[in-house]
């Protein structure tokens, strides 16, 4: 079974950056786009930004300006480089990707704690 693995999450003081990366576990074709959600307790998962195949990205108004999604459809990676960090983007971030017929797929999780 397929699985998006992401790296990079941590704790860092506000006004600091990170960089979260995820990369699929096998090959998943006819990618249409790829992104990155966030979750924190109590709250439903929300889009932070997401990238397609045409290299088009959408960002929530609360990350705009902040955050960078980069990323190859094809080779199933893709990059979320956060600077600026305020302590309202503490959540745990999730890597999915949107493919063919509306597959979806998610990862684990990773957790980002921006300390003020």
């Amino acid at each position: 079974q397929v699985q998006l693995v992401e790296s990079g999450g941590g704790l860092v003081q506000a006004g600091g950056s990170l960089r979260l990366s995820c990369a699929a576990s096998e090959r998943i074709f006819s990618v249409n786009s790829m992104g990155w959600y966030r979750q924190t307790p109590g709250a439903q998962r929300e889009l932070v930004g997401t990238i397609t195949r045409g290299g088009s990205t959408n960002y929530a108004d609360s990350v705009k300006g902040r955050f960078t999604i980069s990323g190859d459809t094809d080779k199933n990676t893709v990059d979320l480089r956060m600077s600026s960090l305020k302590p309202e983007d503490t959540a745990v971030y999730y890597c999915n990707t949107v493919a063919w017929l509306g597959r979806n797929y998610w990862g684990q999780g990773t957790q980002v704690t921006v300390s003020s």
